[in-house]
Order: structure tokens, then C-alpha cells, then sequence
């Protein structure tokens, strides 16, 4: 009668055997959770750009709009989603930020400070077009802005602080401790600290909200609705100047989610490959500004020490 074979010393268990089926059906399973949610936007982008391919060129691009939005290009309406991010940006970075380094390494653990971070996420939670109201009663109606530029930027302004403030704690919180007691060792004051060492360690992640300040504020329209935002305006770029500054602080102005809103669904007759063209540009344009920021924090983590 033969012997019975022997088990080789490595061979996984029945219940090694089970753990790893286990694991690669859990693997498989958020695999397709995850291309269940790629997929589809995927789709969405290639449709629009399919939609938009007749009209898609340089001109449509750096043309003016025509008659009712049915001809012409988008400068007017990207000038102005410029205008606006940019002068939102100049107002919420310098608040946000200082903010969130004075909630993260100067405030005290009080009531007082709680209250303040759960009004921050609180804020964030808020529906926009509530930031729309609050824009047109706080800065056309109280400061006597009118729907401008300006009062425009100040609402997205307010809508975004949440993102820059909890983007700057959350960054300046992942900088260990030990080097803060480090350089108090040393004897640095506290801001000494934050400065030369705190800041420089965390500028990707408060970069990386700054940047998302930018995309949201690009594809924002309920804000702009009521302060400043128009569905057409009167402006001459024949001159170079009045082509790359057509808008002032306290002007009118084009929009590209607005102009979106408008040649989507309030304009009769409008052609179907304007409305995708508006779209296309605009997705695009926040798709460029989100790959800047993951490109900029991965170069700025691949420089970090530790």
C-alpha cells in the first residue's frame, strides 16, 4: 500500500485559501464600483466634445458672441469667468488662509473655536443660490455695489471660504508635531515657526485648496445670477486693450456657466452645437484647472523629507 504523499511545508492552508478568495472578490468588487463611476463620466465628456466638434476651433474660441448667442465665439463670456475667478480668488486666499493658520496654531481649544470650525462646515453645506441671496442683500443692496463684477466675485467669495480655511487646517495639521517642538527648542517664536517651517510643509495641500476654489468658482451660476452676471453686453474688442480687459470692477459682465444657462434653455432657436460648444469649453476648462492642481501636489509632495 503506498505511502500517503507529504504536504509541502509552504502550501496555503484551506483557510489562507479562503481569506484570498475573500480579498480578490473584495478587490473585484471596488474595481467595478470604481469604473461604474468612471465609465459614465467618461461618456458624458466624449459625447459633449462630439456634440461640439462642429463649432469647436480657435475662432470659436477668441470671437465675440453674435446676435443672441446663436453665432460668434465665447471670449466674452471665458474673459469674464476669468475676470471673475481671478478677483474672487485676490479676495478669499488672503482671508482664507490667514484664518485657517490662526484656528489651527494660535486659537485655543475653547467652545468659542468649536463654534467657529463647525460654522466653517456649516457654511460649506449651504446651498448656493442662498449665497446668491445673501450676495445681492449684502454687497449690491447694503454696500451699494450694484450687480457688478465686484459684488459678483465678493459671493463667490463668501461661498468658497470654507474650502480654502478647511483645506488650509487639514494641511497645517499634517505637519507632525515634533517639528514645531523642534524649532521652539531652538528658540523661535511661534510665528518664526509657522513661517520657516509650518508653511513650507504644507503649502501643497493649501495650494491644492486654493486651486479647488478656482475650479468651483469657474463653474458656479447661482451667485452670479442676481449680482452681475448678463446675458449680453455691449463691448467693443476691436482694440487690443478693451479684447484682454474688457470688464471693470463695476460693470456687467459675461459668464460661461451663465452664458451656458442662457443658450441652454431661455433662447428659442438656439443651435444645438452652440449650446455643447459652451458646455465642452467649459468642462475642459475645469478638467485643466483640476489637473494642474494634482500635477503641482504631487510635484510639491515629491520634494517633501519625510
Amino acid at each position: 500500500m503506498a505511502a500517503p504523499r507529504a504536504q509541502h511545508p509552504f502550501t496555503a492552508s484551506s483557510h489562507e485559501r479562503t481569506k484570498l478568495f475573500r480579498e480578490k472578490v473584495a478587490r473585484n468588487l471596488m474595481l467595478v464600483a470604481a469604473l461604474a463611476l468612471i465609465v459614465p463620466v467618461l461618456a458624458i465628456i466624449v459625447y459633449l466634445f462630439y456634440k461640439a466638434s462642429p463649432v469647436l476651433s480657435f475662432s470659436y474660441i477668441i470671437d465675440d458672441p453674435g446676435p443672441m448667442g446663436k453665432s460668434g465665439g465665447i471670449w466674452l463670456p471665458l474673459m469674464g469667468t476669468f475676470y471673475l475667478v481671478l478677483t474672487s480668488l485676490f479676495i478669499v486666499a488672503p482671508i482664507g488662509i490667514l484664518a485657517g493658520i490662526y484656528l489651527n496654531e494660535y486659537a485655543p481649544d475653547n467652545w468659542l473655536t468649536r463654534a467657529i470650525g463647525m460654522a466653517v462646515t456649516s457654511l460649506a453645506g449651504v446651498p448656493s443660490i442662498v449665497h446668491a441671496m445673501f450676495g445681492v442683500g449684502a454687497f449690491v443692496a447694503f454696500m451699494k455695489m450694484g450687480e457688478s463684477l465686484i459684488a459678483a466675485a465678493c459671493t463667490i467669495a463668501v461661498m468658497t471660504i470654507p474650502v480654502i480655511v478647511t483645506a488650509t487646517r487639514e494641511a497645517l495639521a499634517a505637519v507632525p508635531m515634533s517639528f514645531r517642538e523642534a524649532c521652539w527648542n531652538m528658540g523661535a517664536t511661534k510665528w518664526q515657526t509657522t513661517r520657516t517651517i509650518v508653511l513650507p510643509n504644507s503649502v501643497s495641500g493649501i495650494l491644492t485648496g486654493v486651486i479647488l476654489e478656482v475650479s468651483r468658482a469657474a463653474g458656479e451660476t447661482a451667485p452670479i445670477l442676481f449680482t452681475g452676471a448678463a446675458a449680453s453686453v455691449a463691448i467693443n474688442t476691436s482694440s487690443l486693450d478693451r479684447k484682454l480687459v474688457p470688464y471693470d470692477l463695476d460693470d456687467k459682465f459675461m459668464a460661461l456657466s451663465y452664458h451656458l444657462y442662457m443658450v441652454a434653455d431661455k433662447i428659442a432657436g438656439m443651435p444645438e452645437e452652440m449650446k455643447f460648444g459652451v458646455a465642452a469649453v467649459l468642462i475642459a476648462l475645469i478638467l485643466s484647472i483640476n489637473s494642474v492642481s494634482i500635477a503641482l501636489r504631487s510635484w510639491l509632495r515629491s520634494r517633501k523629507k519625510w
